[in-house]
């Protein structure tokens, strides 16, 4: 597959993540951070994002157990997780830790419990939906290809490879 169309889908992905909500401008900027020295630099920030997400995610499920309806804390774990949203513009995640807060305003145990699911549901959705955009990303890439070249290269025992242009 050449380049251009791995662009275009790349592109064609993300302004679906936008159009479906998933994502805000706040992802943009992300992205904007990303230069030569550090190519990667949104796909890092990402990844790191769900690393600690899963984590504080794993502690609110812990703060649950042992302590029920302690809505201050809940509270407390699910702002930690909608600022780390806000950071990457994890729209839809973060719209759902709203609406998990608000539950908690209410003492409404079981209005944080069904909100609680969808904040895992969403979360799912986006990291798989992200992973293939920084796949595709990374397929219309040159060194990517590049790499795999020299990975086959090395599997054969040719030498010589320049990077495309």
């Amino acid at each position: 597959m050449e380049y251009g169309n791995l662009r275009r889908q790349a592109a064609s992905l993300k302004k679906s993540l936008f159009d479906q909500g998933y994502l805000d401008e706040q992802f943009c900027q992300v992205e904007d951070l990303q230069d030569e020295a550090n190519p990667n630099f949104a796909e890092e920030v990402v990844s790191l994002f769900f690393k600690d997400s899963a984590r504080v995610m794993l502690n609110f499920e812990q703060a649950i157990e042992k302590h029920p309806k302690d809505f201050a804390r809940w509270d407390a774990h699910m702002q930690q997780l909608k600022g780390s949203c806000s950071s990457i513009g994890a729209s839809r995640v973060k719209n759902e830790c709203t609406s998990f807060r608000n539950f908690c305003g209410e003492e409404n145990a079981e209005g944080c419990t069904r909100s609680f699911q969808k904040v895992k549901r969403e979360h799912a959705v986006l990291r798989q939906k992200l992973e293939s955009y920084f796949q595709l990303l990374r397929l219309c890439s040159p060194r990517y290809h590049f790499q795999a070249c020299q990975i086959l290269a090395r599997q054969h025992s040719i030498t010589n490879i320049t990077l495309p242009k």
